[in-house]
């Protein structure tokens, strides 16, 4: 049985009905609730109950911090991403299902983590999934059956050595982990075209971050690469660029309107020296030492907002509300409410903002390096 609408066997039908009772409390705030939606959660635990509540709650918060619902209205990607992240959506497979392009080649790695933080990139690809997300739902409608995966492209022409700078691959792979946890079984294919002999270097790099089923759908095709793409695209939907006859109302033959070719970030873009004058406090925090900074929340609603930067390297960072008032504790002792990652703020500055849902004292926890005083 394949787990999905109409091919179930009883003991997954079963687990379905188990699974929708148990979440009953956070239905409201997933963004679907039918039984295509959730089965996509248990297919990705191999049913296991336990697992797929875990992850589809952890997806509710996610989409909470991250103020998904809103994230398409209420903000837009600094001008750079915009003009220099490649990469977009254009065409369709023979199935229906929207297709991404990812043009590796061109983009700029360094350049564009110099110029914006870790978290534009990360709202940047959040966009783009409930883009296809979306998009899956509109091509459900008009075809009348369900399509809930995507069809990537992967363009390598060009990949090199300046694509696996570390700060690079560690923030790529913060995207995957991303995908994987709160888009499972978004992806149906991804091709791989035009792979240089680096390829496997990069593949290796980040293979860890893919779960086993995903890796399961890429396939690295040969020289043949447009004739094996039009098997499964017709021509009028794949750019000429790529073997197929779609090209823009102006004859652009890369279809640049939908999909962006990135290029050089140009230094003007950089704004890590213009920011470091802001800051007129900095604190030395020792290689695995912590610094801790408490902010008093008075009422329901109030903002903390923080901005960062560091010296020579990146640094972990944290919110956590305190559970005894007056007393220093640990960040396992306290309640992790934004949690704790790597930040590469000696590229670029981070910046965030968390609005308190009850009073209490929050503390700001940053590992290793020197980082300046927050700004609440």
């Amino acid at each position: 049985m394949s787990g999905r609408v109409g091919d179930l066997s009883p003991k997954q039908a079963e687990t379905l009905s188990k699974f929708r009772e148990n979440i009953q409390d956070i239905l409201p705030s997933l963004p679907a609730q039918d039984d295509h939606f959730l089965l996509r959660w248990l297919r990705a635990r191999g049913f296991n109950l336990q697992k797929a509540e875990f992850m589809i709650r952890k997806h509710v918060e996610f989409r909470r911090q991250m103020k998904v619902d809103t994230l398409r209205n209420d903000w837009e990607p600094p001008e750079v991403i915009t003009r220099y992240f490649a990469g977009g959506m254009c065409g369709y497979d023979k199935q229906g299902s929207p297709i991404w392009y990812d043009v590796i080649g061109p983009l700029d790695p360094k350049g564009l983590m110099h110029s914006a933080s870790k978290q534009d990139f990360l709202k940047t690809k959040i966009r783009d999934c409930e883009l296809l997300r979306e998009e899956c739902i509109e091509q459900s409608k008009k075809h009348n059956k369900q399509i809930e995966a995507i069809t990537m492209i992967y363009d390598c022409e060009n990949l090199g050595m300046k694509h696996l700078w570390k700060p690079a691959v560690e923030l790529y792979g913060e995207v995957l982990t991303m995908f994987e946890d709160n888009y499972p079984e978004g992806l149906k294919t991804l091709f791989v075209i035009k792979a240089p002999k680096i390829f496997p270097v990069a593949y290796n790099l980040i293979k860890h971050f893919l779960s086993e089923d995903t890796r399961k759908k890429i396939q690295v095709l040969g020289g043949n690469w447009k004739e094996v793409l039009l098997q499964y695209i017709d021509a009028e939907q794949l750019p000429v660029y790529y073997g197929g006859t779609l090209a823009d109302p102006d004859g652009n033959p890369k279809c640049t309107s939908k999909i962006n070719f990135g290029g050089d970030v140009p230094k003007s873009y950089y704004i890590l020296e213009s920011i470091k004058q802001q800051y007129e406090n900095t604190v030395t925090v020792n290689r695995g030492s912590t610094f801790q900074s408490e902010y008093e929340m008075l009422f329901p609603g109030c903002v903390l907002r923080w901005q960062f930067l560091t010296e020579s390297a990146d640094i972990g960072f944290g919110v956590y509300l305190k559970t005894k008032v007056g007393e220093r504790q640990k960040a396992g002792e306290m309640v992790e409410v934004v949690p704790n990652q790597r930040y590469n703020s000696h590229l670029v500055p981070e910046d965030g903002t968390l609005t308190c849902q009850e009073p209490g004292v929050c503390t700001s926890v940053s590992l290793i390096t020197q980082l300046p005083l927050l700004n609440s």
